[in-house]
């Protein structure tokens, strides 16, 4: 990651020269609105028309997206015309002389195969056609071309040869973070997969069997439990959304606990404190079960009498406070650390880290799970979930079919 943030202040300078470039070249007298002389309001304009084609461009290279950036980096270029491509066609054609896209596409064999730019001059019967130059600037993410920027001009320029090279690095640079994005999406859904699959052995079988129990002693307590087990189950494996309710989290939760005193009995007491008000915050799915599943695991393990869990969620202002917290066996913290580090497995495959890693990835390294645990001495969760954050919305309340 180091490396990679290196490469984008690398990427981000190479802008700001383009920018002084561009104040000489249209510096005249004019009101410049406070922002100093003209080199310093020409260098304020680049950044901004940057800083507007970047979002499209941190959705990936597509037609929908090229086209959203394509005029502001023909404004940061000012070429005549701008396009910019992928490995197998022309994106967008931004400015005149669209006519020239298969000639286009035909020279770009070679860069696109080599990386290298190009500069070559454009064929064209028509006298008034204004770009008979093209300037080709690969488009590069992790040593792979992904398609190309081509400036076209009416001349050849060796400085637009060297801003179009710049501006086509930014691009790169866009549609890296791009691909982090996504690897970053990809990761959560494999995390979400990685809790489904510890829920399926760890706590089915037990499930089904404690269900099983009572088919003959108690049918309608086994219906009762089935019933607690298939919205579980429903919620648990449910195919839509990364994120969900606090309300429709402690709802599952209290589906789980439901089938775990059918286990446990008197063994296990849970006192819920739940203010109102913060049911509606929205957090990544499965967040707080397995919380929760961890305070069962360590409040029993070790144990011959019985175990109290509190869960707690209250209202702090811009956030919601929601702590899991047992006395149990507890956990050394230097253990705890390793494990939070993933250096080493949880026994039983409780997802502490896996939670903690999806709350970081979220909202932030200041928000990812604080705990409190000596052995012997039972564990503290606290959770510290924003009730706004940017991406972050449910997918709505499940109900039972």
């Amino acid at each position: 990651m180091s490396g990679f943030l290196a490469g984008l202040c690398v990427a981000v300078l190479p802008v700001l020269a383009l920018g002084v470039w561009l104040g000489r070249r249209t510096a005249r007298p004019k009101s410049l609105g406070g922002l100093g002389t003209p080199v310093e309001h020409a260098t304020f304009e680049t950044l901004h028309t940057a800083s507007l084609a970047a979002p499209p461009l941190r959705a990936g290279l597509t037609e929908e997206t090229a086209r959203k950036s394509a005029r502001k980096l023909r404004s940061l270029l000012g070429t005549d015309a701008l396009c910019l491509t992928d490995r197998k066609q022309v994106l967008v054609w931004d400015g005149d002389g669209a006519h020239h896209r298969t000639e286009i596409m035909e020279r770009l064999a070679g860069p696109l195969e080599t990386g290298r730019g190009e500069a070559f001059q454009l064929t064209c019967d028509l006298l008034d056609c204004p770009v008979r130059w093209a300037v080709v600037a690969p488009l590069t993410v992790d040593d792979r071309v992904h398609g190309a920027l081509v400036a076209c001009a009416p001349r050849e320029s060796a400085v637009l040869v060297r801003a179009a090279g710049e501006v086509a690095r930014w691009v790169s640079v866009q549609l890296e973070l791009a691909d982090l994005d996504q690897s970053r999406t990809r990761l959560i859904e494999a995390e979400i997969k990685a809790l489904r699959a510890q829920i399926s052995p760890h706590f089915i079988f037990n499930s089904l069997a404690v269900i099983a129990s009572f088919v003959r002693t108690d049918p309608e307590r086994a219906r009762e439990l089935l019933l607690e087990f298939a919205d579980f189950t429903r919620y648990s494996f449910r195919r839509h959304g990364d994120f969900t309710t606090l309300a429709d989290e402690l709802h599952a939760i209290d589906h789980y606990l439901a089938l775990v005193r059918a286990r446990f009995g008197d063994r296990l007491s849970v006192t819920l404190q739940i203010a109102p008000e913060v049911l509606p915050v929205a957090l990544p799915f499965l967040c707080l079960q397995p919380l929760v599943e961890n305070a069962v695991k360590h409040g029993l393990e070790g144990k011959a009498d019985k175990c109290h869990i509190q869960i707690t969620a209250q209202d702090a202002g811009a956030e919601a406070l929601v702590v899991i917290e047992d006395d149990g066996a507890g956990m050394d913290p230097g253990l705890l650390r390793r494990i939070l580090a993933r250096e080493v497995s949880p026994s039983g495959g409780i997802g502490l880290s896996n939670v903690d890693d999806r709350l970081r990835q979220v909202y932030g390294d200041d928000h990812g799970l604080v705990i409190e645990t000596a052995t012997g001495a039972g564990m503290k969760i606290t959770v510290r979930l924003p009730k706004y954050q940017p991406g972050v919305h449910s997918a709505g309340r499940l109900t039972r079919e």
